[in-house]
């Protein structure tokens, strides 16, 4: 059951800064980073949902080995720089709850370049930032779309209406309630171009080669990744008609996990690219379901803050 890491005295400064939490009593220890740790979700993404967690059974599963663990919500379509700013503030309530001096952030999807951005310009709040097939180095999805609002007047406004609209929905439904959301706008910073530009400006952990590994630790941020790379993996989930959809995008030689190139989700220490998992597995959607054959998500972020908890963060 959810309930916040604050006395009553606090509860509603937390709501303000629109940060979730859930405590449980630790069992065993395993997962008791010495950082709390904040999930940040990806393009289109929320905290809860319509009864529906956008981290699946994430929370809950860390926290019953003793993590703390807080889910950040900013704007499900932006800039990582505006999403990133919305983090800030909630990364300080976040601290000034637990009493900590830094967070461990995780980050999915867009999720990757927001909390990237928030380490880069305070890097005295973050600790480690993880991303989970973060779209670090742009996705030819973006690129496609992007050239094809370009090229026609037409289908930018077609295709720009419907994405806003949706965007806004999820705004509404989940309660975030973000001025500005913009879709458009966030699938263009997932270009190509526009993560050099942004790599540039934030370069922790960025591979200086095509498929590699970026730089453990860069400006006392540690930066860890991993990734899907199967687009299709449950014939009972729905989902995975949307990322075999999107899997067309990507040249056949590119391995992905539907929405972002395996080696183009590097960053810092890279734990595995070769999941058996779609871009809505790694965060144990929908619903749980995933291949049955794979490592269940669940247990990967486990043993992913076990290893936080192991180099003393």
């Amino acid at each position: 059951m959810k309930k916040l890491l604050a006395a009553a005295a606090m509860a509603a400064t937390l709501f303000a800064a629109q940060v979730s939490a859930m405590s449980d009593s630790a069992e065993t220890g395993y997962t008791e980073t010495k950082y709390p740790i904040v999930l940040v979700h990806g393009f289109l993404g929320w905290d809860t949902m319509l009864g529906i967690d956008y981290w699946y059974k994430v929370v809950e599963t860390l926290e019953e080995d003793g993590a703390q663990v807080f889910v950040a919500s900013v704007p499900n379509a932006s800039t990582p720089e505006i999403r990133g700013e919305e983090l800030i503030p909630q990364v300080e309530e976040v601290l000034a709850i637990t009493g900590a001096s830094k967070v461990n952030l995780i980050g999915h999807s867009h999720g990757g370049p927001t909390t990237r951005y928030v380490a880069s310009v305070r890097p005295d709040l973050i600790a480690s930032v993880t991303s989970i097939s973060g779209v670090n180095k742009g996705t030819p999805i973006a690129d496609t779309l992007m050239e094809l609002s370009d090229d026609s007047a037409a289908f930018d406004a077609v295709f720009g209406t419907i994405v806003n609209v949706a965007a806004e929905v999820l705004n509404q439904i989940s309660g975030a309630d973000f001025d500005g959301v913009n879709a458009m706008v966030a699938i263009e910073s997932m270009t190509t171009d526009n993560a050099v530009i942004f790599n540039a400006a934030h370069p922790g952990g960025i591979p200086a080669t095509e498929c590699g590994e970026g730089d453990y630790e860069y400006n006392g941020v540690r930066y860890y990744s991993w990734a899907g790379a199967d687009p299709t993996t449950n014939a009972l989930d729905p989902m995975d008609l949307i990322t075999l959809a999107f899997t067309q995008f990507f040249p056949d030689d590119v391995v992905n996990d539907g929405f972002v190139g395996a080696c183009a989700a590097h960053l810092g220490m890279v734990i595995r690219d070769d999941f058996r998992m779609n871009h809505l597995d790694e965060i144990n959607q929908f619903l749980g379901m995933h291949d049955l054959t794979e490592t269940d998500p669940l247990t990967v972020f486990r043993t992913h803050a076990n290893r936080l908890k192991n180099v003393g963060l």
